[in-house]
């Protein structure tokens, strides 16, 4: 009988520890800082994780402390409390033992923001310029950029149910593509407002401040894709500015890189030839959806004393010269900001073309993409 008792107390306790060490888990993945992927995350949970204990320690002994106290001399024990105003030895001792401690934990943070600060010595360079809402990339020395704006998918999904939408809001069209292995330095500015650029599995946040360059660096150590977004309150579409990044073996992104700029060769000789008003339409509508609907809404009606309508608006309806210029040039005072450095000739193109007949308009001409060359 005892040995049974014995088996089902080890049972218990098995199940129990197991138990602990499963809710464990689960806090540090769902409430502890995030370890990431890179050596900078790496070095900021260690160092995390040791501020966290040296607290634990210091809890425990303060509390201990303060309970042991309170049971042991407590009045109903008849405890007489001690008279005196101050004592020159516990002044000293409770002075100095949190300056230690500070000193000791200085020099781990120290060292680690050092570490974060060095951009020297990168194999590849990216600029990352944050506009109102979506984030352009430049491969330094590569021919290569591009925009990247909240995914069609994600966009859908704010009209709609967003459990039906896969990584809602944290999905974008195109993303930002890098070999692992490689060190990485960004060039993060801004073109209007402030942003911030975040990543949780690269451990690392960098302000984005119009005029003004900061700089960041990453090693990526495994491939995978990793999601963040703008951390700044930028402005009314704030939440719909996520941050994709894949990482890659080494001859993954040379073969994308190799895409890239073929794409950027396809893309100077599409803007030489004379598109067809079905072709520029069907292309402007995908561009519309990207860059134009989160302030003037899938159908064109924009949002009344915010953004104006587009849909039987004055300027889809009136001069096409008219168009080109706010679309290129933006409009001082409001929110409609310069597309002529964030869309190619055949983006504007198209999204005029699609403006001028979609919905109730029924301009019925096109533009081409020299006429917006010609217009630079």
């Amino acid at each position: 009988m005892l040995r049974k008792i014995n088996k089902l107390i080890a049972a218990v306790s098995l199940g129990m520890a197991a138990g602990m060490q499963s809710a464990m888990a689960g806090f540090m993945d769902t409430l502890n800082l995030r370890e990431g992927v890179t050596p900078i995350s790496h070095a900021v949970y260690d160092l995390h994780m040791l501020i966290l204990w040296v607290c634990v320690v210091i809890g425990v002994i303060v509390f201990g402390v303060m309970a042991y106290s309170m049971f042991a001399h407590r009045k109903s024990k008849g405890a007489v409390p001690a008279e005196f105003h101050e004592s020159t030895k516990m002044e000293i001792v409770w002075t100095i033992v949190p300056f230690l401690i500070l000193v000791g934990l200085a020099i781990p943070a120290t060292k680690t923001l050092v570490f974060m600060a060095d951009t020297t010595e990168s194999d590849l360079e990216i600029k990352i310029t944050g506009h109102q809402w979506k984030w352009e990339y430049e491969y330094l020395g590569e021919d290569v950029s591009f925009i990247s704006s909240l995914s069609e998918s994600s966009r859908k999904g704010i009209y709609a149910d967003p459990n039906t939408v896969d990584n809602y809001l944290l999905d974008v069209d195109r993303e930002l593509v890098l070999p692992v292995g490689k060190k990485i330095r960004f060039l993060i500015t801004a073109s209007d407002v402030l942003h911030a650029w975040w990543v949780p599995d690269l451990g690392q946040k960098q302000d984005a401040i119009p005029g003004f360059i900061n700089e960041m660096w990453t090693v990526i150590e495994k491939p995978g894709v990793y999601r963040g977004q703008c951390a700044e309150l930028c402005g009314r579409d704030h939440g719909f500015m996520p941050v994709v990044v894949r990482a890659v073996s080494e001859e993954e992104y040379a073969s994308w890189l190799a895409e890239q700029k073929g794409a950027s060769v396809e893309m100077a000789a599409a803007a030489d030839k004379v598109w067809t008003a079905d072709d520029l339409y069907a292309k402007g509508e995908e561009v519309y959806n990207t860059q134009c609907v989160g302030c003037h809404q899938l159908n064109g009606m924009g949002i009344p004393g915010t953004f104006p309508a587009i849909n039987g608006g004055p300027v889809a309806n009136g001069a096409v010269s008219d168009h080109l210029n706010l679309v290129m040039n933006g409009r001082a005072g409001t929110a409609m900001v310069a597309f002529k450095d964030q869309m190619s000739d055949v983006d504007i193109a198209a999204v005029i073309t699609f403006q001028r007949n979609a919905w109730d308009n029924r301009a019925g001409d096109a533009i081409q993409p020299a006429d917006v060359k010609a217009a630079r």
